[in-house]
C-alpha cells in the first residue's frame, strides 16, 4: 500500500464516522483522571518554557485541544480528516482547527511551543514514523515538549468498523513503549518520563514526555 492510499482510506474512514466518533468519546477526558494529569503536566512544561503556540496534532474533534485552552494554552488543532475539523469547528468556534498531515507538517521551523499528538500516531506505518518525529522536532522550538499518547502491544490490525458501526478502513499498530522511545530519541528528542495506564487491560496506553533539547544542549551534543 502507498502513502496516498493508507492516507486516502484514513482520511475517509474519519470522515464517515465524526460525528459517532465525537458522540462516543465527548466525555472521555472528564472521565479519564491521568488523562487529565497529564494534560497538566504539558500545560504547565509549556508555560515554564515561556508559552507560545501549541499543536495539537490528530486533535479529531478537538476536545483535548479545548481542554488546553482551558489550562491556559494557546493551543490549535490539525487533523487529517476535514470531518473532524468541521465538528471541531462547529464545537470550539473559538479555537483554530486546520486540516493537515503529521506526515507532511505544514508548519514554520520552530513554530510551536509545544506539540501534542494522542493516540494519532496510531495510524502511521512503522517506516513513516521516523518522517513524522522530524517533522515534530523541526517545527518545535528548541526547549518545547513532545507529549505522544498511543496503544501497546505488538500488533497492527485493520480496523473495518467502528463508532456506531460505520465502515472503516484503518490499520491500528500497537506498539511497545520503547520502540517509539527509541524513534523520538534518533529524531533528537530527550524523553522525560514514561506512564503506563490501564496496565490490567487488553490493550494497555501509554505516554511519553519527551522535550527537543535547548538550543546550548543541542550545540554541545
Amino acid at each position: 500500500m502507498t502513502t496516498d492510499d493508507w492516507v486516502a482510506d484514513t482520511r475517509t474512514s474519519y470522515d464517515t464516522v465524526a460525528v459517532s466518533y465525537t458522540d462516543q468519546l465527548r466525555d472521555a477526558i472528564a472521565g479519564g483522571p491521568h488523562l487529565r494529569a497529564a494534560l497538566a503536566v504539558f500545560a504547565e512544561q509549556v508555560q515554564t518554557a515561556g508559552g507560545g503556540p501549541v499543536a495539537d496534532v490528530g486533535c479529531g474533534p478537538g476536545h483535548v485541544t479545548a481542554h488546553l485552552h482551558r489550562l491556559g494554552v494557546d493551543a490549535f488543532g490539525i487533523d487529517l480528516s476535514p470531518g473532524m475539523i468541521d465538528v471541531a469547528r462547529r464545537d470550539h468556534p473559538d479555537l483554530r482547527f486546520e486540516v493537515g498531515s503529521m506526515t507532511d507538517l505544514h508548519l514554520s521551523d520552530a513554530s510551536v511551543a509545544g506539540l501534542l499528538a494522542w493516540w494519532s500516531l496510531i495510524h502511521i506505518p512503522d517506516e513513516e514514523v521516523p518522517t513524522v518525529f522530524a517533522h515534530f522536532r523541526r517545527v518545535l522550538r528548541p526547549g518545547g515538549p513532545l507529549q505522544i499518547g498511543f496503544h501497546v502491544g505488538d500488533t497492527s490490525r485493520l480496523k473495518t468498523e467502528g463508532y456506531g458501526g460505520h465502515p472503516m478502513s484503518v490499520h491500528v499498530h500497537h506498539r511497545q513503549p520503547d520502540k517509539v522511545a527509541s524513534w523520538m530519541r534518533e529524531a533528537g528528542f530527550v524523553i522525560e518520563a514514561q506512564w503506563l495506564c490501564d496496565p490490567d487491560e487488553e490493550v494497555p496506553q501509554a505516554l511519553l514526555f519527551a522535550r527537543r533539547p535547548a538550543e546550548a544542549a543541542e550545540a554541545s551534543s
